[in-house]
């Protein structure tokens, strides 16, 4: 806890309600903290270091970045009471290793409404040091000096009263830099009062130094005092004080050595990166103060490494700032934990809390009695509306009792809530060019500079290069498009109330929607060869602003041709309107979005489900007639796997009427449709007219392994893989192969091993689940007749086909049981798997499986098949039969 929580005190009248400002474990950035400055005080304590030396890189700052509320305030006001002494340090912090060094925190808060200038910023260091009790007299003489003559006739102990810093540092600095001159004015021998001879106790001590009296030899170690007196006492002079600070530091004895540790808050109010005044004279502090360490806690990064800001800051690039370097690497919070030495990156991001750590917050943040009164079930929805932000949950709490003081008490519901404030925190330091990319990449879940750029309709993407440098923008290096916005950020910018100056219209945002829209359009469209990941991303972009934006298909069409074209089935669609909110689909994009959702959900769905989604599509006629035709098709497929098969029938009837791009799939759809009645002659017409867009090999293999004519169906899958990989179909490639595999299992267990290991990497690559169910059925082929445990996995392959609604799957795992059966000469068992598999083929469809299983046992029909095999039931017969046969043989010759 970090002291009473004024702010929601004050919101209440309850005064059983204990408020406190919760500090949230940040354990790993302590840890870093202690690494940096353990390595920091070792190198200070080497022989060869020169606190002189104004060549040597710099390693004596850390920077703690990211996105306004944070915590990065927080953490630094808790690193000064740690830094001051172990009573005030968190347990779970850990014992620092440099215990018996002297630290002494000055935290300077350099934000717009502390007014800190830079007189202010040496004044605070200075008056820190007073602590130290003895006078400094090269840095307090040259300050005299400067503030005689830039502030004639203040008081400088007047100033320091009134500015806050007597009170918080006392009164002793203005007494020792009187006790200094004097001693100085003593050394020299001066005469009169050195309160009014300021000039000429400086001009004296300058004498003095460059003729080297031993008067003045105290002074004279250092090198550079007398040029600083000698120049013109203005604010440039004054930045280059603190190197007499440093070097007064360097000179204490032994047992009265401090290190001080300067903490910079809110370093991002320090300028911009046209105005770098005040960061070129507070960089110039840090580098002349070497041996003080720099905690620098901020929303950016620090670009003090870069080589490209020569000019503008006096020291840059890598050899300067090493650690500040982007190539620079933070240390592990193991390596920072065992006190090892690093010197590696020194910029650390800081992470949004933990869902554990939300939860702590909200619950220490209000209580009565000892017990949180925020109730368990508002802190979850708090946290996962947060994103870890923890001035979201600051927010969520104010909005707590705001509530309560209406005399209603809080539920969840009232947490689903954007805060207005959030934005003008994330606004408030950003250009107006900033904010305009920042809300057109709000409607992008990832982008990169290009797409950002023309989203924000602009022609340089100067202003979106700035952005991405941003900590509420990430980094994915390994994304299609590399940068996100924060989670919390994104939303905030779309939903919340904005009373920003320059906050958009609805007419603002449909516009950026629709530049967003083009600009995915055109990656996709110049995207080189057939990039799959490419279509994807695209896609599930444009579809969700089509949809949230009532935009026009465009581009979508063509793009939802190729995503169906390859038969991959990745997930790509949101939820759609109809889904999310109850609402019927209103427009071409609502349609869209739930067809593409139904078809890709399909291999993770009940085939039920998946013919009334696309049934609702197609009966509300939003979609162009092609898209409309693709709806009738795909529900014509599932009612197929449904064994509705006159309803299937039909629609792929009318799909072939319309003549359109799936008029030789329908044809296809009918070929199966005969073979699923045993009309095997109409099957082998039709698949001779059907050509590859048909895919007439698989149609033509898929009649022959019912035939029993395993080899010759093989050979046709694996014509139809081949044909399909030229294509680059990798979804028909799987398809094929994965039935090739269940035909040869039939024949060659060894070599079905090996084809169902290309199958199964066939099929990591694409989402169909009927044909992974193929594959695993093909495995118990494979292995019919012997395991142990054969009967078990068959068992929990007939739940999943079970929960798929795949009947045709379903009929073709009990014929796989049967021949297991068949081969064991288990006749009950068998007896039972027909009974089964009659039963599922009740409708008429797959029922010559039932006349398969009699096949392969060399049993007599009860009733005389109607299928109309191609070269007569007793050859198919024999083929079944020989299957059993051979099987049986190949158990024996393995044992």
């Amino acid at each position: 806890m970090a002291g009473r929580d004024l702010r929601a005190l004050f919101s209440s009248n309850d005064r059983g309600m204990a408020t406190a400002e919760a500090f949230t474990n940040r354990q790993v950035q302590w840890e870093l903290i202690a690494a940096a400055l353990a390595e920091h005080l070792r190198h200070t304590a080497d022989r060869g270091f020169d606190v002189e030396d104004l060549e040597a890189p710099r390693n004596n700052v850390i920077v703690f970045h990211g996105v306004g509320g944070i915590g990065k305030t927080t953490l630094s006001r808790k690193l000064e009471t740690a830094l001051a002494g172990a009573e005030h340090r968190p347990a779970q912090w850990g014992e620092p290793t440099w215990s018996g060094e002297r630290i002494l925190p000055v935290r300077i808060d350099l934000a717009r409404s502390a007014n800190t200038d830079f007189e202010q910023f040496v004044l605070m260091i200075r008056a820190a040091l007073a602590g130290l009790g003895r006078p400094l007299p090269a840095f307090d003489v040259a300050l005299r000096r400067y503030w005689e003559q830039q502030h004639p006739g203040e008081s400088l102990e007047e100033y320091l009263r009134r500015g806050g810093l007597v009170g918080r540092f006392g009164n002793a600095m203005p007494q020792q830099m009187q006790g200094a001159l004097a001693d100085v004015a003593q050394a020299l021998l001066l005469p009169g009062s050195v309160g009014t001879a300021v000039g000429a106790v400086a001009g004296s001590l300058t004498r003095a130094l460059r003729e080297r009296r031993q008067t003045v030899r105290a002074l004279s170690g250092c090198a550079r005092l007398a040029d600083l007196l000698e120049a013109e006492p203005d604010l440039e002079a004054l930045s280059f004080y603190p190197h007499l600070l440093a070097w007064e530091l360097a000179q204490l004895p032994a047992d009265k050595r401090v290190t001080p540790v300067i903490l910079l808050d809110t370093f991002e109010d320090v300028g911009d990166r046209t105005h770098r005044d005040l960061e070129r004279l507070i960089q110039r502090v840090v580098w002349l103060m070497p041996n003080a360490f720099f905690i620098v806690t901020g929303r950016s990064r620090l670009q003090w490494a870069e080589p490209a800001l020569q000019g503008q800051l006096d020291y840059t690039g890598p050899a300067a700032w090493p650690g500040l370097a982007a190539s620079a690497v933070v240390p592990t919070a193991r390596t920072a934990a065992t006190g090892a030495a690093w010197s590696g990156g020194r910029q650390v991001l800081v992470g949004d809390f933990s869902s554990e750590d939300c939860d702590d917050y909200l619950a220490r943040r209000l209580a009565r009695d000892g017990q949180p009164l925020i109730n368990a079930e508002i802190r979850q929805v708090i946290t996962g509306r947060s994103h870890g932000l923890p001035l979201y949950l600051d927010l969520s709490v104010m909005r707590f009792l705001e509530i309560r003081r209406t005399g209603r008490e809080p539920v969840p519901a009232d947490f689903d809530h954007d805060f207005g404030a959030l934005i003008a925190r994330t606004l408030s330091d950003l250009t107006p060019e900033e904010r305009h990319v920042l809300r057109s990449v709000a409607l992008l879940d990832a982008f990169d500079l290009a797409l950002a750029t023309r989203a924000a309709g602009m022609l340089h993407e100067a202003s979106a290069m700035r952005l991405i440098e941003r900590p509420f923008v990430r980094e994915n290096a390994v994304g299609l498009w590399p940068y996100h916005l924060h989670g919390l950020i994104r939303s905030t910018v779309r939903n919340a109330d904005d009373q920003a100056d320059d906050r958009w219209s609805p007419r603002d945002w449909h516009q950026a929607a629709e530049r967003a829209l083009a600009a995915l359009g055109e990656q996709w469209s110049t995207g080189t060869g057939r990039d799959r990941m490419l279509l994807i991303s695209c896609l599930r972009q444009g579809l969700i602003l089509a949809r949230d934006f009532r935009l026009g298909l465009g581009w979508l069409a063509e793009a939802a041709w190729s995503y169906v074209g390859d038969s991959v089935w990745e997930p790509i669609a949101p939820p759609s309107r109809r889904d999310s909110s109850g609402r019927e689909l209103e427009t071409a994009a609502d349609a869209l979005v739930e067809m593409l959702s139904a078809l890709a959900r399909r291999q993770h769905e009940h085939r039920e489900r998946t013919a009334d989604r696309l049934a609702t599509v197609a009966s509300t006629r939003l979609l162009p007639a092609d898209l409309h035709e693709m709806a009738a098709y795909y529900l014509a497929k599932a009612q197929r796997d449904l064994g509705r098969t006159e309803d299937s029938r039909l629609g792929m009837q009318r799909v072939i009427a319309g003549g359109g791009p799936l008029a030789s799939a329908a044809r296809r759809g009918l070929a199966h449709l005969s073979r699923l009645v045993g009309d095997f002659p109409a099957a082998i017409e039709a698949a001779q007219t059907l050509g590859w867009d048909g895919r007439h090999h698989r149609v033509l293999a898929e009649v022959w392994w019912v035939q029993g004519e395993m080899a010759r169906a093989a050979a046709a899958y694996q014509a139809g893989r081949i044909e399909a990989e030229e294509h680059s179909i990798a979804g028909e490639a799987a398809t094929a192969q994965s039935m090739r595999s269940l035909a040869l299992a039939f024949i060659d267990p060894g070599r079905a091993d090996d084809e169902l290991q290309l199958a199964e990497q066939l099929l990591s690559g694409v989402n169909i689940r009927a044909s992974r169910i193929n594959a695993q059925i093909a495995a118990l082929v494979r292995d019919a007749g012997e395991p142990a445990d054969w009967e078990d996995r068959a068992a929990h392959l007939r739940t999943e086909i079970s929960i798929a609604g795949l009947t045709s799957a379903e009929t073709t795992l009990e014929l796989a049981v049967c021949f297991h059966h068949a081969v064991r000469g288990a006749d009950d068992e068998l007896a039972a798997v027909i009974t089964r598999l009659r039963d599922l083929t009740q409708s008429g469809n797959y029922a010559y499986y039932v006349d398969l299983a009699h096949f392969m046992a060399g049993l007599t029909l009860a009733v005389p098949s109607r299928a109309r095999w191609l070269d007569g039931e007793q050859l198919t017969r024999s083929r079944w039969r020989a299957l059993v046969t051979a099987r049986r043989a190949y158990l024996r010759g393995t044992r």
